[in-house]
This record gives C-alpha cells, sequence and structure tokens, in this order.
C-alpha cells in the first residue's frame, strides 16, 4: 500500500507506509464482550448503583481482555464533573510542598481524579481573588492548605458556588467543611519542653509568617512549656521570618549578635531552622557544643542536614492524602445520592505530632 494511505487492511489498524498504529478499545468493544448494554459498563465502571453483581464482573473481565481504560474527559461530559481536585497554598518551604503535593497524588493516584496545584500569594489580603481563581478553574473539590483554610472570605465564596473544600490544619471554625488536623499547641509544646528540658533558658524563637494561625498555636506551646518550667520567654529573643531559608537565615545571624547571646533557637519550621544552623556556623560557632537549634516538621532537609536536626513531625503528607481522601469519599457519596447517615465520611480526621531528639542539641555549657 503506498505511504499516506491511512485506515486500511488488518482489522481497522491504522496504517502509514509499514508503521501500524492498532485500534484504540471503546466503551462500544466492552459492551460487545461483555453482552450488556454501553450503558451498563458505564456505571459498572464508574461503580455506580443499580448493577448486578454478575454485569460488574462481566464489564471488569471484558475491560481488562480489551485493555480498555475510561476516557476522562468523555466521563466529565457524561457526569458533568470535571474530575480535578485543586490543591492551593501559599509561598510555604519546597519540603512543605513537596510533602503536600506527594500527600493528595498518592490518594489519586488509582482513581479518575487529578490534581491541580494552585499555588497563590498573600493569601490573607487577597481571599475573593483566589476565590474567584478557584471558582473558574472548574474543580470538583479544593484541598485548602495554610493559610487559605483560616480565610472566612474565601471559605465563603466557596460555599456560595459550592465548590466542596477539605482544610489542612486550620484553627479556626473547627467544624465547617472536612478537616485534617493536628494539635499545633501541643507540638509547640513538646519542642519547646525538650530544650527547656535540656537546660536551655535562653531561648531564641524564629516566627513563621504571621498570616498563618499555625504560628500562634506554636507560640502558645511554647509558652506554656516555659510556663511549666517556671521560666520566662525574652520577648527580645523573638523574631519574625516567613518560613523561608533566606529570611530564616537573616533573622538567626540577627539573633546571634545580641547579647547575651541565645544558647538555643527554636525556629518555627525546619528550612529556618537549617538556615539558623548555618548563621550559627558563619560565625565560628559549632552546633550543638555553641547554640543548639530546634526545628519543625521532620522534613526532608531535617535529616540531610549535619548534624541531624532535632525537630517535631508534622505528618505532611498523611494529612493531605486524609483530606483529599475525606474530600473524594464526601463527592462520592454525594454523586450516588445517599443521605448523611453513619455511612457518610467523617468530617474529621485528628493527627499526631512526634518530638525527634537529633544531633543538633545538647545541654548548654
Amino acid at each position: 500500500m503506498p505511504a499516506g494511505r491511512v485506515g486500511e487492511g488488518s482489522g481497522g489498524a491504522l496504517f502509514s507506509g509499514d508503521c501500524a498504529i492498532p485500534k484504540r478499545s471503546t466503551i462500544v468493544d466492552v459492551a460487545e464482550l461483555a453482552g450488556v448494554s454501553i450503558k451498563t459498563v458505564s456505571r459498572a465502571l464508574n461503580d455506580a448503583p443499580h448493577v448486578s453483581t454478575d454485569a460488574r464482573e462481566r464489564v471488569r473481565a471484558a475491560a481488562a481482555k480489551l485493555d480498555y481504560h475510561p476516557n476522562i474527559a468523555a466521563q466529565s461530559l457524561i457526569a458533568r464533573r470535571s474530575y480535578l481536585i485543586g490543591l492551593t497554598y501559599e509561598r510555604p518551604s519546597p519540603s512543605y510542598v513537596v510533602e503536600l503535593q506527594n500527600g493528595a497524588l498518592a490518594r489519586l493516584e488509582d482513581s479518575r481524579f487529578r490534581l491541580v496545584v494552585l499555588p497563590f500569594r498573600d493569601v490573607a489580603n487577597r481571599p475573593t481573588e483566589l476565590g474567584r481563581l478557584l471558582v473558574r478553574a472548574g474543580l470538583d473539590g479544593v484541598v485548602l492548605a495554610p493559610p487559605a483554610c483560616d480565610q472566612d472570605d474565601l471559605l465563603e465564596m466557596l460555599d456560595r458556588q459550592k465548590v466542596p473544600y477539605a482544610r489542612i490544619t486550620p484553627h479556626r471554625e473547627m467544624a465547617r467543611g472536612i478537616v485534617a488536623t493536628i494539635d499545633e499547641v501541643a507540638a509547640g509544646h513538646a519542642i519547646a519542653a525538650h530544650l527547656l528540658s535540656l537546660g536551655h533558658r535562653r531561648i531564641g524563637i524564629i516566627m513563621g509568617d504571621p498570616s498563618h494561625a499555625a504560628c500562634a498555636a506554636r507560640m502558645e506551646g511554647y509558652r506554656r512549656a516555659f510556663a511549666e518550667a517556671g521560666a520566662e520567654i525574652d520577648d527580645h529573643l523573638i523574631v519574625t521570618g516567613d518560613f523561608t531559608y533566606d529570611v530564616g537565615y537573616a533573622v538567626a545571624a540577627d539573633l546571634l549578635r545580641r547579647a547575651p547571646q541565645p544558647t538555643a533557637i527554636l525556629a518555627q519550621n525546619d528550612d529556618m531552622a537549617v538556615a539558623a544552623m548555618a548563621a550559627v556556623r558563619d560565625r565560628g560557632m559549632a552546633v550543638p557544643a555553641d547554640v543548639s537549634v530546634a526545628g519543625f516538621d521532620d522534613s526532608e532537609v531535617s535529616r540531610t542536614a549535619w548534624p541531624q536536626l532535632t525537630t517535631v513531625r508534622q505528618p505532611v503528607s498523611e494529612l493531605a492524602w486524609d483530606a483529599t481522601d475525606r474530600l473524594i469519599a464526601a463527592l462520592e457519596t454525594e454523586r450516588d445520592g445517599s443521605s448523611k447517615d453513619a455511612a457518610s465520611p467523617a468530617p474529621r480526621g485528628d493527627h499526631a505530632h512526634e518530638l525527634f531528639v537529633r544531633g543538633s542539641t545538647a545541654p548548654p555549657r
């Protein structure tokens, strides 16, 4: 056959020269092989109700034999859904972003849903702009990481537009919508109590971005630990960062120039803590011999730093997985027309923190 002729021969396979492109199996092929209607195939593959066990098994067997995979775009048109789940966050550390995305992607790996990542800056001052972005994206639902999870204007807009959402570690209106959270006050208490138990009293504190409610919660935990130890926090040793390495380094260097110098630095995430370790070394001192350093998150950088970083684990990946899972369960319950009863997905998941004591902390000299 001359090159360029298309569509002839071999049972419908497409040819261009000597190269054959096999025909892709369709829902019609599955229906014919299973001996059911196209509508039954669609229902069976979408786990819809009102399909007999026998028909469902025949459809799945036929689909497997034909290596048939449903077309997401076609499913979207039929179901009037996009099968898109959004994930939005604001300027956190790179390790936090990776953990967030990994958790959500792990939950969606074997599902028909796909993830749309929507980073957004300055959420606290532009919540309605973020809301418009999320509404225009045509999402079936959205996972809101801090600080979007605590923005009332944003939540009200999503409620009005009927865009389902799940919130990761919110600190207000905990009964509103789907929530995956940890007790950040208790986590902050744990890491501060560790430094105090070693004998540190002059502890420099690097706060995160104040628009994140988690910063105040962790600070409350620090204050409780100090009170229990009969110690006072020196407000002169509290500085504000923004969860990034560069700003963490700058404010840590400033702390180390103050007299008397702190014997320990407590940072509200691992990126700023690792930056503080670098600032200590750049002043010709050692961690932890001269200054102990502790962080928050137990991100990958805490384990690759030297010495390894003492930190408290915030299970970011598990939180993202759980929030995404509960959101999808709610969407599927709504699709199936289920009533909100005992079988409905639980709207809240509480996760535990864990203290990891590593080489970056020791008693003061």
